[in-house]
């Protein structure tokens, strides 16, 4: 797995307005933006994304994941 091709399967299954993937290969971390964390807890939108990785997730092909998923306005929040 590489960054290029992990933050393509993340934007793939989910509308971002920012996405950064960083990591070493077994583990990652994900900053998102995205409309479809609004009115979401924290844990929905960790499973959201989890869920555009599908079985990657199990097989052990992503093995750790950290992921800081934001709304457009708590991203704006963040810049100010």
């Amino acid at each position: 797995m590489t960054a290029d091709l992990l933050k393509a399967l993340i934007a793939a299954g989910l509308p971002c307005t920012h996405l950064e993937v960083e990591g070493d290969g077994r583990h990652w971390q994900a900053t998102l933006v995205s409309t479809v964390f609004e009115g979401q807890r924290a844990i929905a939108r960790h499973q959201r994304v989890y869920a555009t990785l599908g079985d990657r997730m199990k097989t052990d092909e992503v093995h750790a994941l950290s992921i800081k998923a934001f709304t457009p306005a708590e991203w704006t929040a963040l810049a100010a």
